[in-house]
């Protein structure tokens, strides 16, 4: 896979307002809309409170990828849904990675596995889209310091989840 593709979307706007670089592969495309996974990340980083000048990046890959990063970069040889990359200091955390001071609030990358998605739909019984847009939601809160390790985190996160879901895909 190309990272390098993530982020031929992100060169066509400076100087820069916002970059949400979106990545489908190949295989995926005409699947996965583009315009609504935008839509979705402005709605989360803006009711979050996130404001311009952001980068955020979304990957939509195969479920061999996402096993094979969710193994080398978590030590967790599985499938899974959504991997998240931040930028960001987290919580309990000692960040000595150093961004450049121009202004750019840089969060980071998230990873879906468009087919563990389209499963989970079919499990969940909800579309397709609804699935794409909670873990794109998911993967958004995770860079922005969200986390479900404990009882009470996980239920905060999940309130938030539904919150903004509500949002972006109205009934």
């Amino acid at each position: 896979m190309n990272y390098l593709a993530c982020y031929d979307i992100l060169l066509d706007n400076f100087p820069m307002k916002e970059q949400i670089g979106i990545h489908i592969e190949e295989k995926f495309r005409g699947m996965v809309d583009g315009s609504l996974v935008k839509k979705i990340a402005r709605q989360v980083l803006k009711t979050e409170g996130v404001a311009p000048p952001y980068e955020v990046s979304l990957v939509f890959t195969d479920s061999e990828t996402v096993r094979q990063l969710n193994r080398d970069y978590r030590g967790v040889d599985k499938p899974t849904d959504v991997l998240a990359f931040y930028m960001l200091p987290q919580k309990k955390t000692d960040s000595s990675f150093a961004l450049p001071p121009d202004g750019v609030t840089r969060l980071g990358e998230v990873i879906i596995s468009y087919p563990q998605a389209v499963e989970q739909a079919r499990e969940q019984g909800h579309s397709p889209e609804r699935e794409l847009a909670l873990l794109i939601i998911h993967g958004i809160l995770h860079l922005l310091n969200y986390d479900h390790e404990g009882r009470q985190e996980e239920s905060e996160m999940r309130e938030k989840e539904k919150e903004l879901l509500e949002k972006c895909l109205p009934d």
